[in-house]
């Protein structure tokens, strides 16, 4: 089995995608293994309960050492022995210690296509606000492995959707959602449980088929 770490702060709709893909098989022997979650009382951890999933609450500012941030997340992490750790809009920074020790197995989904509208402040509905007032015609998801910078490491997969005219940060948020996040997250784990993934340092991409 394939196991995952999932990372949670908000609704956990994109939890939820993933539990829904393993539902139903397109996701095949992929399994979580637990999710952590930023801070208590989240839809994410209904959710994962419902699911019969271990949620753990892990949050920044219980720890005033930084380093002991990033043991109490290795600790858990270790109990799991995951495979590869996704987060599912996830809005704290891992520390230098997390990343070192899942480096090229840690891949976050950006409802933006980065380069833009991303980085420290972009997350949420303030991403989707901004891309409204730029005036841009295209929006959509990324998702790329974790470096130590926020929404910054190789990209592995991306997702357009036009802007629509009437949109608002809102209705933009949830298109993107639906139509982007909860399609490309579940994609790329598939690509890392088949072992068809692998960087570089500066790049992400499916293995070609030699076959």
């Amino acid at each position: 089995m394939f196991k995952l770490a999932v990372l949670v702060s908000g609704g956990g709709t994109n939890l939820q995608a993933i539990i829904d893909r393993i539902a139903d098989r397109q996701l095949r022997d992929v399994v979580i293994s637990g999710v952590i979650a930023s801070r208590p009382g989240i839809g994410a951890c209904e959710r994962a309960n419902r699911a019969g999933l271990s949620c753990l609450v892990i949050q920044r500012s219980d720890y005033s050492d930084p380093s002991n941030y990033d043991q109490a997340m290795l600790t858990a992490l270790a109990a799991w022995q995951p495979d590869l750790v996704v987060l599912a809009g996830f809005l704290s920074l891992l520390g230098p210690e997390v990343v070192t020790a899942y480096r090229g197995r840690i891949i976050n989904v950006h409802p933006a296509l980065i380069p833009s509208f991303c980085g420290k402040g972009f997350y949420g509905i303030r991403v989707h606000e901004a891309v409204i007032a730029s005036g841009v015609k295209v929006s959509g998801a990324t998702v790329h492995l974790v470096d130590e910078r926020y929404d910054h490491g190789p990209i592995l997969l991306q997702k357009a959707i036009d802007v629509r005219p009437d949109d608002t940060a809102r209705s933009l948020q949830l298109r993107v959602m639906q139509e982007c996040e909860q399609i490309l997250l579940p994609q790329a784990i598939a690509l890392f449980a088949a072992g068809k993934v692998q960087t570089d340092g500066t790049t992400a991409r499916e293995e070609e088929d030699l076959s």
